[in-house]
């Protein structure tokens, strides 16, 4: 299945939560984005996620069903899109998708990877807190 109808079939799910530009210092020596600074946006994402429903520290404590799909090239728009999948007594188990703007044009949009990131809340210390009830 080509870029284009990976986006024609599918929609990002969720908010947004992160939109950043792929620039030439994400690259390794190939010139190619390095997925491990597309995870760790992924990762910011969700902890901002994470933290507004946690109403305050959270702490990544798991990463599952990570998948790339497609690449990520330099100059592309990175937006990071989440949804709440679980909320346990003092964790928070997110999807996070991300997707590009190719060359910046919001109409051509391509899915890039997605995973599962799970969130402990904590507080002051650094210890695990009960998520609070959703606010209304």
């Amino acid at each position: 299945m080509s870029e284009k109808e990976s986006t024609d079939l599918e929609e990002p799910r969720g908010e947004l939560a992160l939109r950043t530009l792929a620039m030439p210092g994400d690259t390794n020596p190939a010139g190619d984005i390095f997925g491990g600074w597309l995870m760790g946006q992924m990762d910011i994402a969700g902890g901002i996620l994470a933290g507004m429903r946690a109403q305050g520290r959270v702490a990544t404590i798991a990463v599952d069903g990570f998948v790339f799909h497609n690449p990520v090239h330099v100059g592309d728009v990175l937006c990071c899109y989440g949804d709440v999948l679980e909320i346990g007594r003092t964790s928070i188990k997110l999807r996070i998708q991300a997707w590009v703007l190719r060359g910046r044009q919001a109409g051509d949009r391509v899915k890039v990877t997605e995973g599962i990131f799970t969130f402990v809340a904590i507080d002051e210390n650094r210890q695990k807190r009960p998520v609070p009830p959703e606010i209304d």
